[in-house]
């Protein structure tokens, strides 16, 4: 426990050491948000406008909290991934710089240090992610706060697991990789397409009926749609009680994806939950059996 306490320690510290790489990391969810506000908070007012019956008033203060809760949960259920593969940079560097051939040759095992590298990356994300929640929150207070004490622990627990699911992600597909540039590259990749594949960027209902098929087999869409519905619930309730139809409030959440459906089937929160942390078990087991069957190798 004490080699893999240190070798984790040790790959904290490097990656904050890297100061290019943990603003970087740090201020691209602030980005996000800002260009969000800037370009998408029209967009998705509107939206919310066209979905209420033309006939009824609704406070201006609910459609704003409501376009703050879907942004700022699209924005983390990206970055718990994107952030992740920049957080694990360091698994990679020490193959580049040799380092890693060091420590297969010191009496630290092949697994603790397999382990040390998951643990320190799932800690630096977490690190950068709940300081972007920390930010959302203060949006969301400015423009309209309909959360709960209960709704920002069931954040909290939502921004724990996809983390840790795209840590053990980033982790597989690092294993592969030898350079810094190959990380990088892979990187870019992840950040342009990942919003999109898990319904972050644009609402699966919107996407075609075979788009919708394929993404409703990717956990990170139930990831998303699970951190949408914990920051959005206060909205719904507070539409209801403004006298909404609870047809109307359904279809919004079908809108924003809240509500998704596996082939005709409702998928419930509990559902999403159980789909993301059995995902996350599955890769845990194909990290572990891929750093056994490797040979020891940089």
């Amino acid at each position: 426990m004490g080699t893999l306490f240190a070798m984790t320690k040790r790959n904290i510290k490097l990656f904050f050491k890297d100061k290019g790489m943990f603003f970087s990391s740090l201020i691209t969810p602030i980005i996000l948000l800002v260009l969000y506000v800037t370009f998408l908070a029209s967009v998705y007012k509107d939206s919310f406008l066209l979905s209420i019956p033309k006939d009824f008033t609704i406070d201006k203060d609910i459609i704003n909290g409501a376009v703050a809760s879907q942004l700022f949960s699209s924005i983390l259920a990206v970055c718990c991934i994107t952030v992740s593969f920049c957080a694990n940079i360091v698994m990679v560097q020490d193959k580049v710089n040799g380092v890693r051939k060091d420590l297969l040759a010191s009496p630290a095992k092949k697994s603790v240090l397999a382990i040390a590298y998951y643990a320190a990356s799932f800690m630096s994300t977490l690190i950068i992610i709940l300081c972007a929640l920390a930010v959302s929150l203060i949006y969301v207070a400015c423009v309209g706060w309909y959360l709960t004490f209960v709704d920002i622990m069931l954040l909290l627990a939502d921004v724990v697991l996809l983390s840790l699911f795209g840590t053990v992600l980033s982790s597989i597909i690092n294993v592969f990789l030898k350079t810094q540039g190959q990380i990088q590259a892979v990187s870019a990749i992840i950040s342009a397409g990942y919003g999109f594949l898990c319904g972050a960027y644009m609402p699966i209902s919107q996407c075609g009926e075979v788009l919708q098929k394929v993404m409703s087999f990717l956990p990170g869409t139930y990831g998303t749609s699970l951190i949408k519905n914990h920051a959005m619930r206060g909205v719904f309730a507070e539409m209801s009680k403004a006298g909404i139809s609870v047809d109307a409030v359904n279809g919004i959440k079908q809108s924003v994806d809240c509500r998704l459906d596996f082939f005709g089937h409702n998928v419930s929160v509990g559902a999403m939950f159980g789909v993301l942390a059995i995902s996350l078990i599955v890769l845990i087991g194909v990290y572990v059996l891929i750093n056994v069957l490797r040979k020891k190798r940089v």
